[in-house]
């Protein structure tokens, strides 16, 4: 039987390693399996990883960016070209890529289904440098258009869900949570081998974060801040930043570790005591959950999807946006009190297991493309 043709237009991919990327890096492999594939995406710089089954597409960066992320500049004659003979357009963004091959998709009457990785006019409005309010207005009502157009919108939340709905966004909608793999990221057989295995010394607690360094709406000063104001009634810490520095400026200090770039992120969570997600807005935070699945202690902000898997007290704790007096004292909590931190991480990785599980995240969306 011949295999359905599908589409995927995202404007964030490796080797720039964010939530979507890894997104697509779990789930192109199993697409492959039922479908022809094809990409289209950014051609950032470095080395991107290839897909067994899968045609992967380029376009060359604009000198356009947004916060840390540079913008794509698509032909639209490779677009429209794709869009054409394809079955199935499948979205990731609303973004230069994904938006023409919304339009092509519609003029060719062809079903597009987009799966809501962000709240977008939220996070441009976080990550402009000028004229906020202005580009959130433009980044919203272009939202609001190009999501319209879609087929059906695969959902992760009931926040980002109501988030739509607020923005007049009437497309058919299916909440359809991120899961995480929890084959990949699973606790180390030994806490201490894990800190020795990245060049930590087993005798110190570690402090985690992974993600985009630098980027406004993660807010990491705030998790620097809170980390030198512990140091010295826990001089045996270490603050362990995993990811892309984007700010050349970005303060560095002692008993703080960069990583840069990673490939495979799971072996620093394995050596994180603690794991702390500072977001000012976040959508699901696959990051935080994979910390979880990770059997890490997590502390969080409350915002986007988080509340919905983090009970305070019993799979992690929360803290509000930005303050770093009252993350320090939660800092201070758990590495004084070892069996609650143990039992924190106990608990989120069961969290996962029972009900964030990639495995039935890929299910899913594999069905609602077979449906189409």
């Amino acid at each position: 039987m011949k295999k359905k043709k599908v589409l995927i237009a995202t404007d964030c991919f490796l080797p720039r390693w964010d939530g979507i990327s890894r997104f697509l890096d779990l789930m192109l492999p199993e697409l492959a399996k039922k479908f022809e594939v094809t990409v289209l995406a950014p051609e950032f710089e470095g080395q991107a990883p290839e897909y067994k089954g899968t045609k992967i597409i380029k376009f060359s960066l604009s000198k356009i960016k947004l916060g840390g992320l540079d913008l794509a500049r698509p032909d639209k004659r490779t677009i429209k070209k794709e869009v054409k003979k394809t079955d199935i357009l499948f979205v990731q963004m609303i973004a230069p890529i994904g938006m023409k091959a919304i339009k092509y998709a519609t003029k060719f009457k062809k079903p597009i289904i987009n799966y809501n990785h962000t709240i977008e006019w939220e996070l441009a409005e976080r990550l402009a440098k000028r004229f906020k309010k202005i580009i959130g207005i433009i980044v919203k009502l272009l939202a609001r258009k190009y999501y319209n157009k879609s087929s059906l919108l695969l959902v992760p939340s009931i926040h980002v869900e109501e988030a739509l709905i607020k923005n007049k966004i009437k497309s058919k909608r299916q909440i359809l949570p991120l899961g995480v793999d929890t084959r990949k990221f699973y606790p180390p057989a030994s806490k201490a081998m894990a800190k020795k295995k990245i060049g930590i010394d087993p005798d110190y607690k570690v402090i985690g974060f992974t993600g985009r360094i630098g980027t406004l709406e993660k807010d990491v000063p705030t998790l620097i801040m809170a980390f030198r104001k512990i140091k010295r009634r826990f001089p045996k810490t270490k603050l362990l930043l995993a990811g892309e520095v984007i700010t050349e400026d970005f303060p560095r200090y002692k008993d703080i570790i960069y990583t840069g770039r990673q490939d495979n992120i799971e072996k620093y969570f394995q050596a994180m005591d603690i794991f702390v997600m500072p977001s000012l807005i976040e959508t699901n935070s696959l990051a935080t959950m994979e910390a979880m699945s990770t059997g890490c202690a997590v502390i969080a902000t409350p915002t986007g999807n988080i509340p919905e898997y983090i009970i305070h007290g019993t799979n992690g704790i929360m803290f509000p946006k930005g303050d770093s007096d009252d993350l320090k004292e939660k800092l201070k909590y758990l590495l004084t009190h070892d069996s609650i931190r143990k039992k924190l991480g106990t608990n989120a990785r069961q969290t996962i297991i029972e009900r964030l599980e990639w495995k039935k995240t890929e299910k899913e969306i594999i069905k609602a493309l077979s449906n189409f």
